[in-house]
């Protein structure tokens, strides 16, 4: 093992859990509410069915009412929104979540806008990617960015003036990933595919994040000394020690780049757990909001 320290994102996931988990009982006891979060899974993807399965169990283990709604792959577009929308009407339905991705016949964009903006616990409605971008309050921030920032901040409190550089542009993390570190003051790039000499650019990061879905793509001499680095990267590869099983493997040659970084997130172990532990803090935010109340306050 290296110099660097490997923030556990289990335990800081388990902090916040436990944080919402006595809120959502102040909330239960004062108010006589109880968040409800809402899923939908179209399909049998086994991926999708086990990430379900985990944020359904976490949210009862905070208190809040879980609605899973599985439908299957072939179902029409229209059968999807007539769920959405009334779940949107739904008053025990809090938050509401679309199990990404959905099938081809199925438009995400349309789905995803669908969703009642104050009920968008993944942030990725329109309304709520443009309060963000215009720093105006009250946007639900998506999962993952809100997650790797606490990650970051956990040991690094003080971002002002730092070059921050996010390999990748989705729409789910990199360029929410970009506003979220603008607003902490860091001087952001946004990298990708296109981008002319990406190990140069990586080098010149104080906070790297890594998104991009390549397994090691970001190498151990890419890194600078000290760096903070997020590897976001979720890879099923080849387990060496058994060809028929597969193991999880991030964006960042971690053996290399603990060598090197001052900080570096673990795959499995880091973005992961804090992602569904924000999506529970966003769930309480959003009932919270739907009565005005101040979540400080509980």
């Amino acid at each position: 093992m290296g110099t660097a320290t490997v923030i556990d994102g289990k335990a800081l996931a388990q902090k916040l859990r436990q944080e919402v988990q006595g809120q959502v009982a102040r909330l239960r006891r004062d108010e006589r509410m109880t968040p409800g979060l809402a899923v939908i899974l179209v399909g049998d993807d086994p991926a999708s069915g086990i990430y379900v399965r985990s944020k359904a169990q976490q949210t009862e283990e905070a208190g809040m009412r879980s609605f899973v709604h599985r439908l299957p792959a072939d179902v029409r577009e229209e059968v999807v929104l007539t769920l959405v929308r009334g779940l949107n009407r739904d008053d025990r339905v809090h938050g509401i979540l679309v199990q990404l991705p959905l099938p081809d016949q199925i438009r995400t964009d349309v789905v995803l806008q669908a969703v009642d903006p104050a009920k968008d616990v993944d942030g990725f409605h329109v309304v709520n990617i443009g309060r963000l971008a215009a720093g105006i309050e009250g946007a639900m921030v998506p999962c993952t960015p809100s997650g790797c920032m606490q990650l970051i901040k956990s040991v690094r409190p003080q971002l002002t003036g730092q070059r921050a550089l996010i390999v990748g542009r989705s729409n789910i993390v990199g360029k929410p990933m970009a506003l979220l570190l603008l607003a902490e003051n860091c001087t952001v790039i946004i990298a990708h595919s296109r981008t002319f000499d990406l190990p140069g650019e990586c080098r010149q990061a104080d906070i790297l994040i890594a998104a991009v879905g390549k397994p090691r793509l970001i190498r151990g001499n890419w890194i600078k000394p000290g760096a903070v680095i997020i590897d976001v990267g979720i890879n099923r590869v080849d387990d060496a020690s058994d060809g028929d099983k597969k193991r999880l493997q991030g964006d960042v040659a971690f053996d290399e780049a603990v060598e090197v970084a001052g900080a570096i997130t673990p795959v499995p172990g880091g973005v992961g757990p804090m992602t569904v532990a924000c999506l529970l803090r966003n769930t309480l935010l959003a009932a919270c909001r739907s009565r005005t109340i101040d979540p400080s306050d509980l």
